[in-house]
């Protein structure tokens, strides 16, 4: 197999992303390859070194949009925006931040296909930024905010976030979903 940056592969009943790699020809001994390996699922970055004795198996990556459509206990339910299948995905499977996901917002979701009837969820990709609303803040008095201090929202979907201290109930506000951080306030 001809390894390259951006190839999936499965190893060690895994999927890896080949995000760098170089041959090496030592003086003595065999001809290996020094990789660095990212898991898709956990996000994790490993080095691995190949012999050319190894046999790797591509892997084969699908992804497709979603809309997010509600949670039920520990599972959350997706809408595919072409052909309109509904998926369940249970709440442990998914290992990125979802306490921004609210109905309707698009997702993209990965699977690892083995083949044509059987694709497995690997992960899920948030957008980098959302708009929510304030549901519940601290109120607090023009002169108290002497060094511009942050304060605890409780947002619409119940995720908690600091948020400046000029933002008040019922405003809408822009956050980064990978950082978790206040980005701007949003006038509707």
């Amino acid at each position: 197999m001809n390894i390259k940056k951006g190839l999936h592969i499965q190893w060690n009943k895994e999927v890896y992303k080949i995000i760098d790699f170089l041959h090496v020809k030592p003086g003595k001994g065999d001809v290996f390859i020094k990789t660095k390996l990212k898991n898709l699922v956990t996000g994790n970055i490993l080095e691995y070194n190949f012999s050319s004795k190894n046999k790797l198996k591509k892997a084969r990556i699908e992804s497709y949009f979603y809309s997010f459509l509600y949670k039920k206990k520990n599972s959350f339910y997706f809408m595919n925006e072409i052909n309109y299948d509904q998926i369940e995905i249970e709440k442990e499977a998914i290992k990125n931040n979802i306490s921004f996901l609210k109905e309707g917002t698009r997702v993209t979701i990965f699977f690892h296909v083995k083949n044509e009837k059987e694709k497995i969820f690997l992960f899920l990709k948030m957008p980098t930024t959302i708009i929510l609303k304030v549901k519940h803040t601290e109120f607090i008095k023009k002169g108290d905010t002497i060094n511009n201090a942050n304060k605890l929202a409780i947002l619409e979907t119940g995720a908690q976030l600091l948020v400046p201290s000029f933002i008040r109930i019922g405003e809408f506000i822009k956050i980064n979903t990978e950082n978790r951080y206040y980005m701007e306030r949003i006038k509707r």
